[in-house]
């Protein structure tokens, strides 16, 4: 055989090798560059689902869900956890984490067993930060084996598991809390009573911190000096959290240090959760998420423009 057939044969084999891994999803899957105790990457959380190991959750809810998530997901979403029913926007109750009894209820009637490791994704910078901000409220509730997905949805595509427009019911299983955890939780009234003392980053976007009034704020603005560091800038173009050096660096250029007392918030405390557990991951371990945020805050009391 000559050289040149030689040559197309291994071409040949060549490409036929990378279709092979494409149809696996493995080439399309991305190495995780943050590390951290609530994060986990793809192929991971695959591992454990199909292990048995693990509960996936789909923290951007049934609607969304059912345009296409992952075969096995059940979903929920933060609102369904939280005090925004029968309570009007921008009271000081409206967005708190729910009572211990109505909120093991609920918890139970998910499926969401303390025994099981919990496994959230929602859409990274594509979405709100949905996902740390149940994972957030289901510490305060006393589960301690919870991650959230690097990458998101299409993390766990790309390692493999299947798509689905069908969300998964699990059976309910009894759920106990008999308090809640407020250690990473910061209200209104703290907030009001002792402003001064804390470091306060806006997460939201140019726009909302500028002034623009997008979704039924009282008024446009941000807390009284607050910094911002928007919750997009915590990823790369692919939709994955940015190294921690670089994180870091984000967080030092911006004058914030391990040692001060920081508050999170954003419109409704979803993308400030995200940022809350950022923070906490890298050793700021007195950050805090308020969970009222600008709606709440807003309704109230004076902002700057």
């Amino acid at each position: 055989m000559n050289t040149k057939k030689i040559m197309s044969l291994v071409l040949v084999l060549v490409i036929t090798l990378s279709m092979v891994a494409c149809s696996n999803g493995s080439a399309e899957v991305k190495e995780t560059a943050f590390e951290g105790e609530y994060m986990i990457d793809g192929n991971t959380a695959k591992e454990q689902f199909e292990a048995g190991n693990a509960i996936l959750v789909d923290a951007r809810g049934e609607d969304a869900a059912k345009g296409g998530t992952v075969e096995g997901a059940i979903a929920t979403t933060w609102q369904y956890l939280s005090n925004v029913e029968n309570v009007e926007l921008g009271d000081y109750d409206w967005g708190l984490i729910l009572q211990p009894e109505e909120l093991a209820t609920r918890l139970g009637n998910l499926g969401l067993s303390k025994d099981k490791e919990i496994i959230l994704f929602a859409e990274g910078p594509k979405g709100w930060g949905e996902d740390a901000r149940i994972l957030w409220t289901l510490r305060a509730a006393g589960y301690d084996q919870l991650k959230m997905v690097d990458g998101g949805l299409n993390a766990l595509l790309a390692a493999g598991l299947s798509e689905s427009k069908d969300v998964t019911k699990l059976d309910p299983v009894e759920v106990k809390i008999d308090a809640l955890d407020y250690e990473y939780v910061v209200n209104t009234n703290e907030l009001e009573a002792a402003i001064d003392d804390y470091v306060i980053i806006d997460v939201r976007e140019d726009k909302e911190y500028e002034g623009g009034v997008y979704y039924g704020e009282a008024q446009g603005g941000h807390l009284p000096g607050a910094i911002q560091i928007k919750f997009t800038d915590l990823f790369d173009e692919d939709g994955y959290l940015k190294s921690n050096d670089d994180i870091n660096s984000m967080f030092a250029d911006a004058g914030v240090t391990k040692d001060d007392q920081i508050v999170a918030y954003c419109t409704a405390g979803i993308r400030s959760a995200y940022m809350q557990l950022v923070l906490e991951m890298l050793g700021y371990d007195n950050a805090q998420n308020y969970d009222g945020s600008y709606y709440t805050w807003c309704a109230h009391n004076d902002v700057e423009m």
